[in-house]
């Protein structure tokens, strides 16, 4: 699985994909951060905080994470090497899990730069260091955790279809009612009870939740559910070629 895990995370790389999803995600969120006038920009609200970083990314997110999972099964399908891949000495879970893990790298390798805004903000408190140390944690492994669960829809939607733009629309397309969809649907309700469960049901209310450095178990069980919940979907995609 291991070998897997690491020839799908090189070729991210070696395709140059990898590279551009990390300077894309870096320049958006460093412009919304620096350079667009508004109330989350750092030098225009006075306030040194990262909220900047914590509100755009899950929508840059939404984009680039589908663009780097699109191709994980659907290249896989249109060139037949599917098939090739399935004789393997692993299992349908294990091949899921490697393409999976080596999207959720290209994510971790994404969010490694944003350090440099941490310590910007830091050395730009008054005084050094006035900053929600629990409040920029807690967000930093919200939004992992968000990433992640766009991560399991896209090998997902990657495993419906050899034709990669039709996995990233399905991949982006979910992962929009799962981020922001069940809010609106919440709003549509008359009864609080029900519209307070289904906000749960989508990953905002639990993202903002932890962003707050609460680090909630229920929160961890959700994101752990809906990402166990696709990639068991996408193992039955991929054992259904088998019936």
């Amino acid at each position: 699985m291991w070998t897997l895990f690491r020839k799908e995370l090189s070729s991210f790389f070696t395709s140059l994909t990898g590279y551009i999803v990390v300077i894309i995600f870096l320049l958006i969120n460093s412009l919304f951060m620096w350079v667009f006038p508004g109330t989350i920009n750092v030098v225009e609200s006075g306030y040194a905080n990262l909220d900047a970083l914590f509100i755009m990314a899950p929508w840059v997110f939404l984009f680039l994470v589908p663009a780097v999972t699109m191709r994980l099964f659907s290249e896989e399908k249109k060139t037949g090497t599917i098939d090739l891949l399935l004789t393997r000495p692993l299992s349908d879970m294990q091949i899921v899990l490697a393409k999976y893990l080596a999207g959720t790298g290209i994510v971790i390798i994404s969010l490694i730069p944003t350090f440099v805004y941490f310590y910007s903000i830091w050395q730009l408190g008054d005084p050094v260091g006035n900053l929600d140390l629990g409040g920029t944690w807690g967000a930093y492994i919200g939004l992992l955790f968000l990433a992640s669960i766009y991560v399991a829809i896209g090998v997902f939607a990657s495993s419906l279809s050899d034709n990669q733009i039709i996995s990233f629309l399905i991949a982006v397309s979910l992962s929009f009612v799962f981020y922001v969809g069940f809010d609106s649907l919440a709003q549509l309700s008359s009864a609080d009870q029900l519209a307070f469960y289904i906000k749960n049901l989508g990953i905002n209310e639990h993202y903002s939740s932890i962003s707050r450095g609460v680090i909630d178990s229920r929160d961890i069980i959700y994101f752990l559910a809906v990402i166990t919940i696709f990639l068991l979907f996408t193992r039955t995609v991929l054992q259904s070629r088998k019936w």
